[in-house]
């Protein structure tokens, strides 16, 4: 297992070099994003507005309310900035989801970044508001003794911001593959052990899947029905993986060797298909859908064999539950650190900013 920064594609010959990296093309796509939508949701706006309009209006509503409360309203005008730098924390991190790029609030240099322009606005408004020398004068107060500890906050403010943002999504990042690798170990043992079993044990399997199956169909309920739904699911799995390679192993066939990405979209497609015949399967009791949902299960089950070349490499242990951490840290963190990131932002930025009464009662 090798858990690494972004990769380097390629480097501008200039300047001494310009490294192109997963960080950098995942923020220009996420920029890219944001100004094509920004187009056309802001285009022909309409004095009766349709479904998107109103979603766009109470979604600017709502960043606008959120600036005022935390910045008063002299300090509106930045609503622009604090609902770009959210979107592109959020976007940037959700991208990564996508296992082609790389989340880009999962590097520092991001982060880093940000943290740097807040910290140059904050001065800039205070020169601004108190001049070069009154700004100069704050690091002294209350007492020049403090004037040491005051620069080391200007410091430490935009690497506790950066760092902050940044370890979160990239510590997610790591237990999920720390994760994934444990799960990968034992899924690899147990479905060793089995490989090297007689028909005795994926038939006892499958026995055992079908009476679990059919117990949280029928006699359970809640929680407990839920539980005996992915224990028999997982036992009807590891028989079908067991069996399926039996067959496999009489014919005699070979795999066709495909590239990483041509592997990786297949193996996805066929996961997709075949959680969707497995929801099929559980979620509706009706004829139909249950008959569709059974092919739909097969034909994932039969494409993700295809991919993992052979039934028995199928890594059946990892199904699930990385995916729901990387819903987790993914989303939930990424709208958390994302608001957290543009509330200290706020925070930072209206402290350089004050209202114009209180700048006449200080004068």
């Amino acid at each position: 297992m090798q858990i690494n920064g972004p990769k380097i594609y390629f480097t501008i010959p200039i300047f001494g070099g310009i490294p192109v990296t997963q960080t950098l093309v995942t923020s220009l796509i996420a920029t890219l994003i944001l100004c094509v939508a920004g187009v056309l949701l802001g285009r022909n706006l309409k004095k009766r507005p349709g479904r998107v309009q109103v979603l766009t209006e109470k979604a600017v509503t709502v960043i606008r309310n959120m600036v005022v409360e935390a910045m008063g309203a002299h300090n509106a005008r930045w609503t622009p900035f604090i609902a770009a730098l959210f979107l592109s924390s959020l976007l940037g991190t959700l991208l990564g989801m996508t296992g082609i790029l790389r989340s880009s609030t999962a590097d520092i240099s991001t982060t880093m970044t940000w943290a740097v322009l807040v910290s140059g606005i904050c001065w800039f408004e205070s020169i601004k508001n108190n001049g070069f020398f009154g700004w100069l004068k704050g690091f002294t107060e209350p007492i020049a003794v403090m004037t040491p500890m005051n620069i080391v906050s200007e410091i430490a403010q935009p690497v506790s911001l950066a760092f902050r943002h940044f370890g979160n999504i990239a510590g997610g990042g790591v237990i999920t593959t720390l994760i994934y690798w444990a799960l990968s170990g034992a899924s690899a043992g147990v479905l060793r052990l089995i490989a090297g079993s007689s028909v005795a044990v994926p038939l006892v399997l499958l026995v055992l899947g079908v009476g679990l199956v059919l117990l949280a169909r029928f006699k359970a309920k809640g929680k407990a029905k839920l539980a005996l739904q992915i224990l028999g699911i997982l036992c009807l799995a590891l028989a079908a993986l067991r069996l399926a390679d039996l067959l496999w192993s009489l014919t005699g066939r070979a795999y066709p060797e495909m590239s990483g990405a041509a592997a990786g979209l297949c193996w996805f497609g066929a996961l997709a298909v075949l959680l969707c015949g497995v929801v099929l399967l559980i979620g509706h009791k009706s004829k139909g859908r249950t008959a569709l949902g059974a092919a739909l299960a097969a034909l994932g089950f039969l494409g993700i064999c295809f991919v993992s070349e052979g039934p028995m490499g199928v890594p059946v242990l990892t199904l699930g539950l990385p995916a729901v951490l990387s819903l987790y840290f993914d989303v939930f963190s990424g709208v958390i650190q994302a608001f957290v990131f543009s509330l200290l932002t706020m925070i930072y930025i209206s402290g350089n900013c004050p209202a114009p009464e209180e700048m006449k009662r200080e004068k």
